[in-house]
C-alpha cells in the first residue's frame, strides 16, 4: 500500500535494525529524493549503540549517524523528560509488572520527540506507539511497510 506522506519523519530503532539486518525499509532509511525530511532521535542512536556489540556493527551505526546532519539528530528536552515520566505513570503505573522499564520509557521519549517536532513516527512497533499516541493528541504513527508515494 502506498501513502502520500510529506514533511518530517522520525524513524524508530526497529526501522534501522530491519535495514541493517535484512535491507528492509531502504526507502525510509536512505531518504530517496522526496518531500520528506528524516530525523534521528538521540534515544534511537543510544539504542543502536547499545546493540552494536561488534566492530562491524559499530561501523554501521557510525555510517547511519553520519547520514544525518547534526541539526537532524534530536534529543528530548527537559520538558519532554518530565512529560515522559508522567506519561509512563499513566500508561504503566509504577512499572512493577514490567520486566524492563527502559524499553517503554525509550518508546515514550521517541514518541514525544516526534510529537514535539510535528513529525510522523515510522515504526514496526505500531501497536505500542498507537497506545502512546492515544494519550498524545497529534502524534502520527505509520508502519514502515507502508510504501511512501512521492
Amino acid at each position: 500500500m502506498a501513502v502520500s506522506l510529506t514533511g518530517k519523519v522520525l524513524l524508530d530503532t526497529n526501522v534501522f535494525i530491519d535495514y541493517l539486518r535484512a535491507g528492509h525499509h531502504e526507502h525510509w532509511v536512505t531518504g530517496s529524493p522526496d518531500a520528506r525530511i528524516r530525523f534521528l532521535s538521540a534515544v534511537v542512536l543510544l539504542e543502536l549503540r547499545l546493540g552494536a556489540d561488534t566492530q562491524r556493527r559499530r561501523r554501521e551505526v557510525d555510517r547511519l549517524q553520519a547520514a544525518f546532519p547534526s541539526d537532524r539528530v534530536l534529543a528530548p528536552t527537559p520538558r519532554l523528560f518530565d512529560r515522559a515520566g508522567k506519561l509512563f505513570r499513566l500508561l504503566y503505573g509504577g512499572g512493577r509488572g514490567l520486566a524492563d522499564r527502559l524499553g517503554p520509557i525509550d518508546d515514550i521519549l521517541i514518541a514525544l520527540t516526534a510529537w514535539q517536532m510535528g513529525a510522523t513516527l515510522i515504526t514496526s512497533n505500531v501497536a505500542e506507539f498507537r497506545r502512546i499516541a492515544a494519550s498524545v493528541p497529534g502524534l502520527v504513527v505509520v508502519s514502515p511497510a507502508v510504501v511512501p508515494s512521492s
